[in-house]
């Protein structure tokens, strides 16, 4: 006859097939356990060690932000306080009126989709070429990949040495095999194109590297097919090898169009100012020059805001890419 215990159930305890009194699970504080039940066990215990950085980056980096947006809502200007009490989109409209920042930008995006356009061939080509397993392979990747080490502000006292109208090597080398000077910093058709091979020039074994590693993670069976169905080598590449390094080439992308909306500290090193000649001014460097050549806080915080949306338009869609493929 089996024994019923009242005061076990009286307890709110619950007794097992086996005769085994559990005790009930304290949950403990509501919210805690759901924290912990939705990000992970250990969320709240953990938070002493991601919580300050947390709160300090929204600070410095998100409230800067959300700063600089209220003051492009303003007509700051000069030296005093911000007027906050009457918030407009003015100096929007200013910039949109300015034929100034219409060259700038045009000129932004040449260089954006010039410079990364061109990056990305050259480092696919060199890539190629070393997985053909060619001699000294770490030799010439060392050599590629080497520039990429360099600050912007080397690169760009390097290349303004190379492209010095009187004494710069390319037009040393141009007038010794009969041809003229060569302008290359002065002539607003070229300028901007000089600053692409140099940006190039710095950040092609970047692009080498990422296609390198694409390549080598595509099986050998994908070659020998491709060669058993009669494709020619440059076929082979097109058609098979190529599609195959959309990631890499996604990757890439992104790094390199960042870091050309962020070649204000190249273009001041390569002119030694705020102003670079005509053809070559972007939205960076505009955006500096009103700040603190003009001292027109809120169009410069405009102007701020406006290549922030750029760089979150390069980068959202790379993150919601990597999400919808399982990396995040």
């Amino acid at each position: 006859m089996a024994l019923h215990n009242d005061d076990t159930e009286e307890s709110g305890n619950a007794v097992t097939d086996g005769g085994v009194v559990e005790e009930k699970q304290q949950t403990g504080f509501r919210p805690i356990a759901r924290l912990n039940e939705r990000f992970g066990s250990d969320f709240v215990e953990s938070s002493q060690f991601w919580l300050p950085p947390f709160l300090l980056v929204g600070l410095f980096v998100y409230g800067a932000i959300i700063w600089n947006v209220m003051i492009s809502l303003t007509d700051f200007q000069g030296f005093g306080t911000p007027d906050y009490s009457d918030l407009d989109l003015e100096m929007y409209a200013r910039a949109l009126a300015d034929s100034g920042f219409v060259d700038a930008a045009v000129n932004t995006f040449v260089l954006l989709i010039g410079f990364t356009l061109v990056t990305l061939a050259i480092g696919l080509g060199l890539a190629i070429l070393i997985d053909r397993n060619i001699r000294f392979e770490n030799t010439f990747r060392t050599i590629y990949l080497l520039p990429m080490s360099l600050s912007f502000v080397v690169t760009a006292q390097f290349w303004a040495w190379m492209y010095n109208f009187n004494n710069g090597v390319i037009n040393i080398v141009l007038t010794s095999i009969g041809l003229d000077r060569v302008d290359w910093i002065g002539s607003p058709n070229i300028v901007l194109w000089a600053v692409v091979f140099a940006l190039m020039w710095q950040f092609a074994g970047y692009a080498m590297v990422v296609y390198l590693a694409g390549l080598r993670a595509i099986p050998d069976e994908h070659y020998e097919a491709a060669k058993v169905d009669g494709a020619s080598t440059l076929r082979m590449y097109w058609r098979v090898i190529i599609p195959q390094l959309k990631g890499s080439t996604i990757s890439a992308s992104v790094v390199l169009m960042v870091f050309a909306l962020k070649a204000f500290d190249f273009l001041y090193s390569l002119v030694g100012g705020y102003r670079p000649p005509n053809g070559a001014d972007i939205l960076a460097t505009k955006m500096v020059r009103e700040a603190y050549a003009n001292l027109n806080w809120a169009y410069s915080s405009a102007i701020a805001i406006m290549l922030f949306l750029m760089a979150l338009s390069i980068v959202g869609p790379y993150l919601y890419y990597q999400y919808k493929e399982g990396h995040l």
